[in-house]
């Protein structure tokens, strides 16, 4: 139940990063100015979830539901708002390529993000609250499960909606009823399974969390200084932190050029308003589902994993992805490209396990919010640089998407080599 909600969530999260692409170049975006509208989303995390942690450790709110859950339901509410929103950004007559269509779009995006990020902390932090140690990979093994499983229903559904005749392509600068349907479907997703976490957790009250994590209970009420709290930080949370930032400079690519690389390779255009280029976008949506489903199988494979052997799953993991990434430059066929996002998944199975559960068990409780929102900074600062960094590289690179893959998959490769420089800490 604690993780329940982080379905709902992860689908709200899977259905902007696997259509953010393709919207706005629905509506009008060059493809060489795309990095300006995935900035948004990550600067917005590395914004919130420090603060979210801050004033979580020292919230109780027992109406609300208690510590983190408050947080969750703010977020919650914002992010269905704004999923109503943002599949409409080319159907308020802004037209096609506007700067007023382009700016909706991103300001919707930009909350989205925010709102998501609101909802998506207190399920990572609750897991390092209430869980002891030798059952948090278990637990952080569940949430990459209802993760994907969100995932993968996020991603399939402007494919099977499709299936049922719902029109894939609309007018010039119009994002299709598949895409706008989908985001529906998952606001309703995400407040019901917010909602299953909300009634039936109870979170620890301060006293029993105190007791809990053997601190006492002033520890948490005053305010630490982020970057005292960095500075005496555990080295394993330096050391992921370096891991973590390969990663997810490289999935930043992965959102930002999938649709465009698989329309140029499998079905030969570069026109975003084609029926090819919008068969491209449901398509890239199922290998997405791929991706989530290899996830969830090989999340149960990593859990199988003895605790001495965690460096060599997370690495060899990152390492097969590496192969997936640079496979879809490649690949110029439509089946063939599920062999590629396999891979991926095996990666992101890694990346949604290892970290979170190697970061908590070197903590003692005290400041745990605040530190997981820090942490959080070691998503967010790689998907910014990596952005700033693609408006010369996409150029340097031919203005090619599919050429972006090989770059990916080279810094993949540098993450799972950096694995060996992490150090297992544990305090009890």
């Amino acid at each position: 139940m604690i993780n329940f909600g982080f379905l709902g969530v992860q689908t709200a999260f899977t259905l902007q990063s696997s259509q953010m692409s393709r919207i706005f170049q629905t509506i009008g975006a060059d493809p060489n100015n795309l990095g300006w509208f995935f900035i948004l989303p990550p600067l917005a995390g590395l914004i919130v979830q420090p603060i979210i942690g801050y004033y979580s450790d020292r919230t109780w709110a027992p109406k609300l539901g208690g510590r983190r859950l408050p947080y969750l339901l703010l977020g919650t509410v914002v992010a269905v708002i704004v999923m109503l929103l943002l599949p409409n950004s080319g159907s308020f007559g802004f037209g096609y390529g506007s700067l007023a269509a382009l700016w909706f779009g991103a300001i919707t995006v930009a909350f989205l993000d925010l709102s998501s990020n609101v909802a998506m902390q207190p399920f990572k932090m609750m897991v390092g609250d209430m869980v002891n140690d030798d059952q948090k990979s278990y637990a952080y093994g569940i949430q990459s499960f209802l993760s994907n499983t969100g995932a993968v229903l996020a991603a399939v559904f402007p494919f099977l909606l499709t299936m049922f005749g719902v029109p894939n392509t609309d007018k010039k600068g119009v994002v299709p009823q598949s895409v706008v349907i989908s985001f529906y479907v998952g606001a309703a997703l995400l407040v019901i399974t917010s909602l299953f976490t909300v009634l039936r957790v109870h979170e620890y009250d301060p006293a029993t969390y105190a007791k809990y994590h053997g601190i006492s209970e002033q520890d948490n009420k005053e305010g630490g200084n982020w970057f005292t709290l960095l500075r005496h930080a555990p080295k394993a949370f330096w050391t992921v932190t370096l891991v973590q930032f390969f990663c997810w400079f490289a999935f930043q690519y992965l959102w930002t050029y999938s649709v465009g690389a698989i329309a140029n390779n499998v079905w030969g255009t570069t026109n975003a308003s084609s029926a090819g280029y919008q068969a491209a976008g449901n398509w890239y949506g199922v290998l997405a589902a791929v991706q989530s489903i290899a996830a969830v199988v090989w999340s149960y494979v990593l859990a199988k994993v003895p605790n001495k052997d965690h460096k060599l799953g997370y690495a060899g993991s990152l390492l097969l992805g590496a192969i997936g990434f640079l496979s879809v430059f490649f690949i110029h066929s439509q089946s063939a490209l599920v062999f590629s996002f396999i891979l991926v998944g095996i990666a992101w199975a890694a990346m949604n396990t290892y970290p979170l559960t190697i970061v908590t068990n070197a903590l003692s409780g005290k400041h745990m919010g605040t530190y997981l929102g820090l942490f959080n900074g070691s998503i967010c600062f790689p998907q910014i640089v990596a952005s700033l960094l693609s408006f010369s590289l996409f150029p340097l690179l031919g203005h090619s998407q599919a050429h972006m893959f090989i770059f990916a998959g080279i810094i993949m490769v540098l993450a799972g080599l950096s694995v060996s420089a992490i150090h297992e800490t544990y305090v009890k």
